[in-house]
């Protein structure tokens, strides 16, 4: 019979002793490995204690692999109460079995405030590279995958809460993560914010060493697997095109009567060396928004209302409606409907990072603020991870890349822009700096506004899912054009050395 080991985190009692004891009582478990910070007392047999600070650091997971002996090794992510269901552990083995996975992971039952309900999760594919993957917190690995992929590629890197990361990845290179789309174990959640107030998590500034480690890991990653790309960028092309105006504002816009006229007049208070005007695509909204685009149209022939001629529009359609028209500038800047600029001289500051750098896109920072503008945390989102030598690379890693942002007109209208309303921003980014340069801008040009009408407020797993399954398919698309592009360069003479400088 094949036997586990399981390594768990230390948690509150009596929700650890409940978890602990379903894996102590298993026959499929041999050793059951308790990560501590202190001094508890784990009066089980099966139990081993391990004193660490962080369960998912490269040298705890090290140390404690190499003293595995047993067929599986199932780490449990969190220490937060789980309950098994029928034969879950037998089932997940099983499976690890007949697929020959390198590691499998289950849909579970969620209980939030008493209340139970499904969780499902998503497959993993090449592209699902982002540290914040959901696996659940039950990540089963075979043991001769793991050391399989360690002798290969070397043991998990000298990092902290990045060992984990570390692992799968390279794991995943030669092997299956293999999702069992089965119900198989109940969480009890502790975490009870809405989607909304999780979101920006991953940019915490108070994460940014986490987050270092985190891109050194992927790097790392993406060289293994010939998708690294040095910074070697191509010069933005010189377009002969005519442009009626230097700079013009794109909102795309769906019933936000409450903050399309705020969000209009804060383009327009935008002081630039140059001629500019503001494209807002009106996606035939169904409450007072266009009555007030209307208006403000009207009043100002700045304002280019637009009504797509067809109904069927996601938000990337209605940019590529907003660039495509004649009325366009030769850059073409992002405001979101509900949001602000943070003062008169964006637009200004925007244009000077294309003027003085060979860029094709330029993205700002953003402040977090709610509906009257106070700051709320984790107040601004700069993105910082961004550097010019491996912002690209980074890029595939994290789920987004910071606002406001900017494009380069006629370079965008070459590459396209999705027609959805998820992710057409990102995708557009990552088709970008395979080529191109992008410029950034740290200080906050942007006012963020938090409300219960934000479309990312309270997301049900389900759209949550799609959106990440989408993220995730768009990172696989650039990351195999990626490894193409590199075998192109081999089979042309280019030598490794000049891909990876390092």
């Amino acid at each position: 019979m094949s036997k586990v080991t399981v390594a768990l985190p230390y948690g509150a009692v009596p929700q650890f002793e409940s978890s602990l004891k379903q894996f102590v009582e298993s026959p499929l478990v041999q050793k059951v490995i308790v990560f501590q910070n202190g001094d508890h007392a784990i009066p089980h047999a099966k139990c081993k204690t391990v004193v660490t600070r962080c369960p998912a650091s490269g040298k705890t997971l090290n140390s404690v692999l190499s003293d595995t002996t047993t067929d599986y090794f199932l780490y449990v992510t969190e220490p937060t109460e789980i309950r098994l269901g029928p034969a879950a552990l037998e089932r997940m083995v099983a499976v690890m079995e007949e697929t020959s996975a390198g590691m499998c992971y289950a849909d579970f039952f969620e209980v939030k405030r008493g209340a139970r309900s499904e969780h499902p999760l998503i497959d993993y594919q090449f592209g699902s590279i982002r540290d914040g993957f959901d696996f659940g917190p039950l990540l089963l690995f075979s043991n001769a995958a793991v050391r399989s992929a360690l002798k290969k590629f070397g043991p998990i890197q000298d990092v902290g809460a990045a060992g984990l990361y570390d692992l799968r990845l390279k794991v995943s290179i030669d092997h299956q993560l293999f999702h069992v789309q089965e119900f198989l174990y109940t969480k009890v959640e502790s975490d009870l914010r809405l989607s909304g107030e999780k979101l920006f998590d991953y940019v915490d500034p108070r994460q940014r060493t986490v987050q270092q480690e985190m891109e050194q890991v992927a790097t790392r990653y993406l060289k293994d697997t010939g998708v690294y790309l040095p910074p070697n960028f191509k010069s933005i092309p010189k377009i002969e095109a005519t442009f009626p105006v230097e700079a013009s504002v794109v909102l795309p816009v769906r019933n936000r009567e409450r903050t399309i006229a705020e969000a209009v007049r804060s383009a327009l208070g935008q002081e630039l060396d140059a001629k500019f005007n503001v494209i807002v695509v009106d996606n035939h909204s169904t409450d007072g928004t266009t009555a007030n685009l209307k208006d403000l149209s009207s009043q100002n022939p700045s304002v280019v209302h637009i009504i797509p001629g067809r109904d069927d529009l996601g938000i990337g359609g209605c940019w590529a409606e907003a660039i495509s028209s004649d009325r366009c500038g030769r850059y073409a800047v992002q405001l979101d409907s509900d949001d602000l600029y943070a003062g008169p001289d964006v637009l200004q500051k925007i244009l000077n990072e294309f003027r003085a750098h060979d860029v094709a896109m330029v993205i700002g920072s953003y402040k977090l603020v709610d509906m009257k503008l106070n700051e709320i945390p984790p107040g601004v989102i700069d993105h910082r991870e961004w550097t010019p030598d491996n912002g690209r690379n980074n890029a595939l890693r994290i789920n987004g890349l910071g606002a406001p942002r900017a494009f380069n007109t006629a370079l965008l209208r070459s590459v396209g822009v999705p027609n959805v309303s998820y992710g057409e921003d990102y995708a557009v980014a990552l088709r970008l700096t395979r080529d191109y340069q992008i410029g950034r801008i740290y200080e906050p040009l942007y006012l963020c506004r938090r409300w219960e009408g934000n479309t990312d407020a309270a997301l049900s797993i389900q759209q949550s899912n799609r959106n990440d399954l989408y993220k995730d398919k768009i990172r696989t698309i650039e990351m195999l054009a990626r490894q193409r592009l590199n075998r192109q360069g081999v089979e042309h003479g280019t030598t490794r050395s000049q891909m990876d400088p390092q």
